[in-house]
């Protein structure tokens, strides 16, 4: 039986390598010893924050604080994500998740105080201390946020709340990838195949239909056997938006969470309007691909499977970094360079083992370079998940290396270009390089699924969470009928009349952890959108262009994402971006109808 490997079984060059973050487990200990002592030399500064040089010396020793906890944090989740069955790194990532809340009430008086102080204190701060111009889009960013501070003793309430608003994410996280277990199904020769999250796609992309049907129904009825469970764990992770929406005075949850980037509201609304002008070319497209697999209506588990058969390349993963070398060589070589540093450098952590985390990410913390996690399973698709994780891993390295620690974060609004910029030159690369017309409509076939997915899917998914939080505002109760009911209904919509919406499918809310980080999808959708414009200006343009792009991904967030993308070219408070990439989605709609024609003649 094909069963997943435990974790000693994968062979350490397919094994990121956490030691350079900390070489031994005991270096961890010291370090969380180190932080700890730090704690009482910072809380002994609340209510001193009299001078310029004072405040100074905070701000610096909140960065250093802050800088440890993060590596203490990302070193202890990473570890655990490897396997989140191990008893001692759960323990070890209990212990950062708690000392992050207990950072986060020891600092929690500094917001507050300096804004208890009148602006002019706080430019003259500025001008008396030059060593706070660091420190000074920190400082007005906070002036921004003003109305939305509460008292240092209810800012040190919320900061204590941390630990305990976050249960929602972590009760979702051991459910969904420590408890959970999948049937066994019958693959594609009859063979007995483990169903994992990580192998549910490529089962779904199967020709054999009963294989589809198999692994979808597996699925979707073993999360609904959670149904209320998860259901519950949903509804209280929604009334944690609500709750501190209202703590800061936000008109909505939707408001609160846009407004830390900065981002108006109308964006996200624009998003949701464009794609819901548009859903005719997903319905067209949707009728394509019934036809194009001959069948009289389709279900959900038939929307994934590629429209030309017989395109079934398995990929290695060696041939998968090659080919995103390849494909990336028009950022030129300073990227290309950092992009092998990042192959050869025990970066990824690649193969898919028992109780490993699923799914796929960048991360890491300032001073070490960034990791990726993987699930590599040789598909096409992997191979774009590896240029897109790359992306995101070569932005914080840029960002890190350019940026001081305070500006060193992307903001989230950003993140995904980078990301999705890297799936946009490659598909380039790789169209520009086939000859065979059935593996060029299966190329254009990927792309367009890369738009049902990522504009479609991940608007689909932001409506979602905009009408559910709206209710929950409302008074009503976040049941799991009433979820599956909107997710139901949006669906329908969404995927139109070619498309049977099944009971099944009404669960799939229950399976998305990003649900977990709320209304963070919607920056998948925008992000491709402004990627798609920038990959194209690089293409035809050159170094000038790639010069902006560099320059973007050094930039962290030294201003506002909105104003860094303008800088890069792109306006996002315009519909244009998204408009432009749907037209885009209709090109190639046009010519896959066109060429699916002929190759079925």
């Amino acid at each position: 039986m094909n069963m997943l490997p435990k974790r000693e079984q994968i062979s350490p060059e397919y094994r990121w390598r956490l030691e350079d973050i900390y070489a031994t487990d005991d270096l961890w200990e010291q370090d969380y010893k180190r932080l700890k002592d730090m704690l009482p030399v910072i809380k002994s500064y609340s209510g001193k924050m009299d001078s310029a040089g004072t405040v100074y010396e905070v701000l610096n020793l909140k960065d250093e604080i802050n800088m440890i906890a993060e590596k203490l944090f990302t070193y202890a989740r990473m570890r655990r994500d490897e396997d989140n069955g191990n008893s001692v790194y759960q323990a070890l990532a209990d212990r950062a998740a708690a000392i992050i809340t207990e950072v986060q009430s020891c600092l929690s008086f500094i917001v507050p105080e300096l804004l208890s102080k009148p602006y002019e204190v706080l430019y003259g701060f500025l001008q008396e201390d030059k060593r706070l111009e660091l420190y000074r889009r920190y400082i007005e960013e906070l002036i921004r946020q003003k109305a939305h501070v509460l008292s240092a003793q209810e800012e040190r309430l919320l900061a204590m709340m941390g630990e305990v608003a976050d249960a929602p994410d972590a009760v979702f996280t051991m459910i969904n990838d420590a408890d959970l277990r999948f049937p066994v199904i019958k693959g594609e020769n009859g063979e007995d195949v483990e169903l994992t999250k990580g192998r549910y796609i490529q089962l779904l992309k199967s020709y054999n239909r009963r294989v589809r049907k198999d692994a979808y129904e597996a699925l979707y009825d073993t999360y609904g056997r959670l149904r209320n469970t998860l259901a519950t764990t949903y509804n209280y992770n929604v009334k944690k938006d609500v709750f501190y929406a209202r703590a800061r005075k936000y008109n909505s949850s939707l408001e609160a969470s846009l407004d830390d980037d900065n981002v108006p509201v109308s964006v996200y609304n624009g998003l949701i309007d464009a794609v819901n002008s548009n859903l005719g070319l997903l319905h067209r497209y949707m009728a394509l691909k019934k036809r194009a697999l001959k069948l009289d209506k389709l279900q959900m588990y038939d929307v994934y499977v590629p429209l030309v058969e017989g395109v079934k390349k398995r990929i290695p993963y060696e041939e998968a970094v090659d080919t995103v070398k390849n494909a990336l060589t028009p950022l030129g070589e300073e990227y290309v360079d950092l992009l092998d540093k990042g192959f050869k450098g025990h970066w990824i952590d690649v193969f898919e083992n028992q109780g490993k985390t699923s799914g796929a990410y960048s991360w890491g913390c300032y001073g070490v370079h960034p990791y990726v996690l993987l699930n590599y399973q040789e598909s096409l698709d992997d191979v774009f998940t590896l240029a897109h994780e790359m992306g995101h891993a070569l932005h914080t390295y840029y960002s890190n290396a350019h940026q001081p620690y305070i500006y060193s974060h992307y903001r989230i609004f950003v993140a995904e270009v980078a990301s999705t910029l890297n799936e946009a030159l490659l598909m380039h690369y790789l169209l520009s390089n086939i000859k065979d017309q059935s593996q060029r409509l299966y190329l254009i076939n990927h792309y367009l699924e890369e738009f049902r997915g990522t504009v479609f899917r991940q608007t689909m998914f932001a409506e979602f969470e905009k009408v559910v939080h709206e209710k929950a505002e409302s008074g009503i109760p976040l049941t799991a009928d009433l979820l599956c009911d909107v997710y139901r209904d949006l669906n329908a919509r969404y995927f139109g009349p070619d498309v049977e919406t099944d009971h099944r499918i009404a669960m799939e809310w229950a399976r998305i952890p990003h649900f977990y980080r709320s209304f963070y999808v919607y920056k998948y959708a925008t992000s491709f959108s402004a990627a798609i414009a920038i990959s194209q200006r690089i293409l035809q343009e050159g170094k000038p262009a790639v010069d902006r792009y560099i320059e973007f991904l050094k930039s962290g967030s030294s201003d506002y994402p909105i104003e860094l993308l303008k800088k890069a070219g792109v306006d996002m408070t315009t519909p244009e971006p998204v408009q432009d990439a749907l037209s885009t989605f209709e090109d190639l709609l046009n010519q896959m109808e066109v060429g699916l024609n002929e190759h079925m003649a």
